[in-house]
């Protein structure tokens, strides 16, 4: 199976671990989990978790464009929440960016984050285009799993 790394530099800042932005394989488009931050790797949004959320969205959809996909294209969507109580604020930012669409959800409440400050994490799974070219044509810098 063709498996493709996808690292948008120009949009997300260098991974803090070892992971890519997102892998597509076998018509599909694996996200690794997205943190509150703009390019630069600073948290946005302070202690506002629709802030945050609405960061984290848009960094998700920065990398369904780079994909060629969309909101409409994502079937599941994981959020680890750092405080339950933020379940309704940042349901409505997701009822903004998914409209009709309803993607299948696993939502569940964490102790920590990778980043001090960050309220949420949101993983994403969408299907793509099962071209071969797992989106290479509009994102960024795409590497082949295996290479170097």
């Amino acid at each position: 199976m063709n498996k493709t790394r996808i690292r948008r530099p120009d949009v997300l800042p260098e991974p803090i671990s070892h992971y890519t932005d997102a892998v597509a394989a076998g018509g599909l488009l694996w996200l690794s989990g997205m943190l509150p931050v703009d390019p630069q790797g600073n948290l946005v949004g302070g202690d506002d978790v629709v802030r945050q959320t609405e960061q984290i969205f848009h960094n998700i959809g920065l990398l369904l464009q780079g994909a060629g996909a969309d909101f409409d294209d994502v079937v599941k969507v994981s959020l680890f929440l750092l405080r339950m109580q933020d379940r309704e604020a940042v349901n409505s930012v997701r009822q903004r960016v998914f409209g009709a669409s309803r993607p299948a959800s696993t939502l569940v409440e964490v102790s920590a984050l990778a980043i001090p400050g960050a309220l949420l994490e949101v993983e994403t799974l969408a299907v793509v285009d099962d071209s071969g070219d797992g989106g290479r044509a509009a994102a960024g810098r795409h590497q082949p799993m295996g290479e170097k």
